[in-house]
């Protein structure tokens, strides 16, 4: 039985939780049925796992590669787990390499008894032979850029200036941004009192804040409330640029959890209708509304099948903000530099191209819909647009401060976004 306030009981965990991921398991979905298993964790607990899994999990090709080298042949998927936390444990904190070895091979001795042998071997053999590690690192373009090289071979072709700056920004601790509820408080008020509690913010776009250091929810003033919301900066570009009037028909295609609809709401009276595939999703949306004091209705529905809950008028708006590989976000969530594949891609974008002719349907002439991915991939993207244009003769693209769409890469203020404007023609 390992002592919960160990580094060994939250190397095991985070170990159980990356070798989830090895296994193609969904991070999030499974950090959070483990706090259902441990609802007494403190928040230190808590924060130490998933600091050490979320860590690791971004330092993609860091521990593989050292792994390739000192073992004779792959181990359990629960002890290779275990070696990618501690070697990154071990990077991250050289100062505490006895407590590093020590720990993971008390993890080790309690769940697999009979491979701390091997745990202890691999961990000591890496500090032995430090400076090959670094070699072999430096050597290996996956490591050094912690992400799959079909990953870095599409950023190198579609972004050759900038693709160095967004795999950086993939391997960062993404940065913390909320939304002020323009309905029930005003930004240079939420300001003062972030300053009162200590945390130190400044102000972004038209309705966000983004703070200096990340910090837990439950220390922000006015969550509770409603008055703000925790939302990615570039993320809320969507409300200001879908530009929703009061009296609109507004449909959300793809909305949970809610974040989107939400800014939708606080910035104008509007009718929405937020439609969201997963039952389970679906009811965070309502959730969310609920504490901001907003309404919509929300339905439980495939965007594509359009006759299952269209009630056969248009929509003035519509913001379709569509399944996508979610590379510019990747920072927030790293098991997808593991589970995605290169040919992954051209799925989603022939599901995002199903999305938009079903919907667009539905959309009024003279109606305005917003794509909407958190891709940094051009396929879709731009492509995307291009080809949607090229089907639908009634389809106009409206500029965005001058350009045909807009892309914001990741960065130290925002996620990876894509945004184009579409018009029907009248």
């Amino acid at each position: 039985m390992l002592p919960p306030d160990s580094l060994a009981y939250a190397l095991h965990h985070a170990a159980e939780l990356v070798g989830t991921v090895l296994e193609g398991g969904n991070l999030t979905a499974a950090f959070e049925a483990r706090l259902a298993d441990h609802p007494a964790w403190p928040d230190a607990t808590r924060g130490a796992v998933r600091d050490l899994a979320w860590s690791t999990l971004r330092e993609y090709g860091r521990g593989d590669v050292v792994l390739d080298r000192l073992l004779k042949s792959p181990p359990p998927a629960y002890i290779h787990a275990l070696l990618l936390v501690a070697l990154h444990r071990l990077e991250q904190r050289p100062e505490q390499a006895h407590t590093v070895v020590d720990q993971a091979v008390s993890a080790a001795a309690a769940a697999m008894p009979g491979l701390k042998g091997m745990v202890n071997g691999v961990l000591r053999n890496s500090l032995r032979q430090h400076e090959e590690v670094a070699a072999w690192r430096s050597a290996s373009e996956v490591a050094r850029m912690r992400h799959p090289a079909w990953w870095i071979a599409r950023l190198r072709r579609q972004w050759p200036d900038a693709w160095p700056a967004v795999a950086a920004a993939g391997n960062l601790p993404p940065p913390m941004a909320l939304r002020v509820n323009r309905r029930t408080a005003r930004r240079d008020d939420v300001l003062a009192e972030l300053a009162s509690a200590g945390i130190g913010a400044r102000p972004c776009d038209e309705d966000g804040v983004l703070l200096e250091v990340p910090c837990a929810v439950v220390r922000l003033p006015g969550f509770a409330e409603g008055r703000v919301s925790v939302q990615d900066a570039g993320a809320q570009y969507a409300a200001r640029l879908l530009d929703p009037h009061d009296g609109d028909r507004v449909l959300d295609a793809c909305a949970a959890p809610g974040g989107k609809a939400a800014h939708l709401l606080e910035r104008a009276d509007v009718q929405l209708l937020a439609l969201e595939l997963a039952p389970e999703r679906a009811a965070r949306i309502g959730a969310n509304l609920q504490r901001l004091g907003l309404e919509a209705s929300v339905k439980v529905g495939d965007c594509r099948a359009v006759d299952s809950w269209w009630d056969g008028t248009p929509f003035d708006r519509i913001l379709a903000d569509v399944p996508c590989s979610a590379s510019g976000v990747v920072r927030r969530h790293p098991d997808i530099k593991w589970l995605r594949r290169d040919e992954d891609i051209a799925g989603f974008a022939a599901q995002q191209a199903e999305i938009l002719d079903a919907l667009w349907r539905t959309l009024r002439p003279g109606g305005t819909m917003l794509y909407a991915t958190c891709s940094v991939f051009e396929e879709e993207n731009a492509g995307q647009v291009a080809a949607f244009l090229a089907r639908h003769a009634d389809a106009l693209s409206v500029s965005i401060d001058g350009q045909p769409h807009l892309c914001l890469l990741p960065d130290a203020d925002h996620d990876g976004f894509f945004y184009a404007l579409l018009r029907k023609a009248a």
